[in-house]
């Protein structure tokens, strides 16, 4: 039988002992979340880096979406429907993001961006990516300059041409049926999506397509998109095909 004097030592080093383990367990607990989250940040790390590497290859966003770092755009099975190695143009620009997926999807032949980066400063346009959003035409100015520096490869081959001009002269220009297709995204009022409608009624192939985008998006230009492509479907002067994801199709006879 241990006595007093036995007993207290004892009993102090079993105490120690438990105050060495609970600390042992909480100095693990710490460290396992520090390990955690240091691989939680490589991993996200790891992924920006992919993600930057990505951008720099051809078919950047197409890759990126089979190794799910990207979505898919909800203008993709648009860009799947246009014909490869085509003829085609693309009203209203701005930066060049819609038009480096069509380099992705399409591979054209023979591209046209058609944009006059001209800033707007009536009021109409003050929630506008050319008005009030863009501030002045200096912001217009270096978004024409990103846009050639960004295709600056393809302009110098030949397979795309940047027109600083608005659509309707532009287009003008073409052959009647010269392009295989054409995406309309400029001026979103009513008049305007009306007269670039009717233009690439003339300019496109048959067989062709007419597309565009903002079909039913809210937005600044009260319904302009949906009211001139509704119209224009209900002359049947060209194959409605679908109505999806704002954006619409028309195939011309």
């Amino acid at each position: 039988m241990l006595s007093v004097w036995q007993f207290t030592p004892l009993a102090s080093m079993l105490t120690r002992h438990e105050e060495l383990r609970t600390s042992e367990a909480a100095t693990g607990t710490i460290v396992q979340g520090k390990c955690r989250a240091l691989l939680c940040s490589l991993a996200r790390k790891g992924t920006n880096m992919l993600r930057q590497a990505i951008k720099k290859i051809p078919g950047a966003k197409r890759t990126a979406q089979l190794l799910g770092l990207a979505t898919p755009d909800e203008r993709q099975f648009l860009l799947e429907m246009l014909p490869k190695r085509s003829i085609g143009a693309e009203i209203g620009v701005h930066v060049g993001d819609f038009s480096q997926l069509i380099l992705e999807y399409v591979r054209p032949k023979e591209l046209h961006l058609i944009d006059p980066w001209e800033h707007q400063g009536a009021a109409t346009h003050e929630r506008a990516l050319f008005g009030g959003v863009a501030g002045d035409q200096a912001t217009m100015d270096a978004r024409y300059g990103g846009v050639r520096a960004r295709f600056d490869r393809q302009i110098r081959a030949g397979s795309m041409v940047v027109h600083r001009a608005c659509s309707g002269p532009t287009l003008a220009q073409f052959p009647d049926e010269y392009l295989d297709w054409i995406y309309i995204d400029g001026n979103h009022l009513y008049e305007g999506v009306m007269e670039d409608l009717e233009l690439s009624l003339k300019k496109v192939k048959s067989g062709g397509f007419i597309t565009g985008d903002d079909y039913g998006r809210k937005g600044w230009w009260d319904d302009g998109v949906r009211k001139a492509v509704d119209e224009f479907a209900a002359q049947k002067r060209a194959d409605l095909l679908v109505t999806r994801n704002f954006q619409f199709i028309f195939r011309r006879f």
